[in-house]
């Protein structure tokens, strides 16, 4: 009977414990008795493959946890109902994902100039949960001050802070060291800092800190949602404690309130506004845009008016209010039917545009937060695609765009909009629009032509847009391979001073593929051809005008020596001269094609 191969029986451990799930110490100590040197070091070489295995795995369900609680916290965000409840859910998940013994939430006191404890995670400390911090003072205190996370390894060690006694005890109390902490911000107001920390010494990578910031973002969104809330709510209290005539605009603003908290859109909200005042509405964006209701025109001046005076305004035959957060003008409202509007009726009509700022505010929000999210799975497609397609492909489905259908690639440039306004003009064009790698990058699952996106794109945005265009390509590596042509060919394009056109390379030829890989003309021309116009420059002569003649007459001196007027033995005699300048294989064939190309470009150029 032929025993068990020991080296056959070694790797099939290694795979059965690679399929257990097994420890980084458990793979590495698996070794098999009576091998020689060679096996040996095959089952080492084995072994390391292994734990490089298990760390790619580690990672690929690391990175798949951070977004599966990314998404939660969207969807969280979407059907919001308790503010508290989200921010504990935040904070959990903070934990969680950065594998920390503490997670903790602070919002600022802008009253009293003072940051104060929300929600903690993990704390065991009543100290610790008590503890103020007042503006620049510890770490919380200078994150909320300054906008920027901060982080250290060790608290007590860091003195790029302020201690304080309170701050410290607290700390101390708690048992942590190492603390990183991010803003939660709205624009660029500060509401509060959410923490990661440890009871032990730890360095933060940059892959945390930015884990730890898109949660904060998340939990910005909530805490200024939940605080509109508060603001219909107060509303709504001081419209019931009115009088009793004002029950039936109390029973409307409820009914209002139900659908937002319901999930209801704005066609919904702006018929019930219309069935309770008894007559037709309209919902504007601050542009005019009609976002639901009945067909109207838009007053630019009566809405202007409303959102400087806060309330409703009448014009010849309609009624308008301005529809806004605090001073930002988000749309408005605009009744017609109702030539007057007294009494509770015209409250009712302003308390609609407090509900439909509140529902314009949660769209945006969530909006925002898949945003991010799309961002996030453009930055992983382009950057790593063959890292793990099956996951990208996977992930780019729950967003709705299916990558192994082809796909046009388009790169957006122009300087005079943001990259943020730029990418929602390109959002009718693609499944996938954003921001990657300073370029504005949609995914067209058609094959539009992009100098009629060009032109489209310059009317909407109201400055030159230039569009390169690359594929069609399906797959994750073959849309990143198109991503890279359709860069090149915006390149080209502004090097060729084609800025506002659109065009793919197949469009510009080769003299446009050589291009898009020297978009600095000028540098080209000198880098090729610097020697000899320097050599003109100081003596006077025309080696340019000799090399233009030799390429014109086909390299034959003879003919070249009667475009020049000289004797062939001048021209040979340049011909040495540019030898000397160029180069001995100037004119072997690539060298002669480059040479040619910027002689041309240099002759274009003037």
């Amino acid at each position: 009977m032929t025993g068990v191969d020991p080296t056959a029986e070694a790797y099939r451990r290694l795979l059965e414990l690679l399929a257990a799930g097994a420890s980084s110490e458990q793979l590495a100590h698996v070794a098999a008795r009576g091998l020689s040197a060679e096996q040996s070091a095959a089952i080492g070489s084995a072994t390391e493959l292994a734990l490089r295995i298990r760390e790619t795995l580690s990672e690929h369900r690391r990175r798949e946890a951070e977004l599966t609680a990314l998404f939660d916290t969207a969807s969280d965000l979407a059907r919001l109902r308790d503010p508290d409840a989200v921010l504990r859910s935040i904070v959990r998940r903070a934990r969680t994902l950065l594998g920390v013994d503490v997670s903790y939430l602070s919002l600022n006191d802008e009253a009293n100039g003072e940051t104060y404890i929300r929600v903690t995670d993990g704390s065991v400390s009543a100290l610790f949960q008590q503890i103020v911090l007042g503006m620049g003072e510890g770490l919380g205190g200078l994150v909320a001050q300054t906008a920027r996370p901060y982080a250290t390894a060790d608290y007590f060690e860091d003195e790029r802070f302020r201690h304080t006694n309170p701050i410290d005890a607290g700390v101390r109390e708690e048992g942590l060291k190492a603390i990183l902490g991010v803003p939660l911000a709205i624009g660029g107001k500060v509401l509060g800092v959410l923490y990661a920390s440890d009871r032990a010494s730890r360095a933060f990578s940059t892959a945390e800190v930015a884990l730890l910031s898109s949660l904060a973002a998340h939990a910005a969104i909530a805490l200024d949602t939940a605080h509109l809330l508060d603001e219909t709510r107060s509303a709504a209290a001081e419209l019931n404690a009115a009088n009793a005539t004002m029950r039936r605009a109390d029973d409307a603003h409820d009914r209002l309130m139900d659908l937002v908290l319901g999930g209801a859109d704005l066609p919904a909200v702006a018929a019930e506004v219309a069935g309770v005042l008894r007559g037709s509405i309209a919902v504007h964006d601050e542009e005019g845009g009609l976002l639901a209701g009945t067909e109207m025109a838009f007053d630019a001046a009566a809405v202007a008016s409303s959102h400087a005076n806060g309330r409703a305004v009448s014009t010849t035959d309609v009624w308008v209010c301005a529809v806004r957060a605090g001073r930002e003008l988000l749309g408005s409202l605009t009744l017609s039917g109702r030539p007057e509007l007294a009494g509770d009726d015209r409250r009712l009509f302003e308390r609609a545009a407090v509900v439909t700022a509140l529902l314009l505010l949660l769209r945006r929000s969530v909006a925002q937060a898949e945003d991010q999210v799309r961002g996030e799975l453009l930055t992983d497609l382009l950057t790593a695609p063959t890292r793990n397609p099956g996951a990208l492909v996977a992930r780019a489905r729950r967003l709705g765009v299916d990558l192994s259908a082809p796909h046009v690639v388009l790169v957006a440039h122009a300087s005079g909009i943001s990259r943020r306004g730029l990418a929602a003009a390109c959002a009718r064009y693609g499944d996938l629009v954003g921001v990657h790698a300073e370029q504005v990058v949609a995914l067209a699952p058609d094959q539009p032509a992009a100098a009629r996106i060009a032109a489209e794109l310059k009317s909407v945005v109201d400055c030159l847009v230039t569009v390169g265009a690359a594929g069609p390509a399906n797959g994750p590596e073959a849309l990143a391979q198109a991503y890279t042509e359709a860069v090149r060919c915006v390149n080209t394009l502004l090097a060729l001073g084609r800025e506002g056109d659109g065009a793919a390379m197949a469009d510009l030829g080769f003299l446009g593929v050589l291009l898009g890989r020297h978009s600095d003309l000028s540098g080209y021309v000198r880098a090729t051809l610097g020697p000899v116009l320097d050599y003109d420059d100081r003596r006077g002569t025309d080696l340019i005008g000799t090399l233009r003649a030799y390429y014109a007459a086909g390299g034959n001196l003879a003919r070249a020596k009667e475009t020049l007027h000289v004797h062939v033995n001048t021209v040979a005699q340049r011909m040495e001269r540019l030898a000397v300048l160029l180069g001995e294989d100037w004119r072997a064939p690539e060298r002669s094609l480059e040479i040619q190309l910027a002689l041309r470009v240099h002759q274009l150029g003037g």
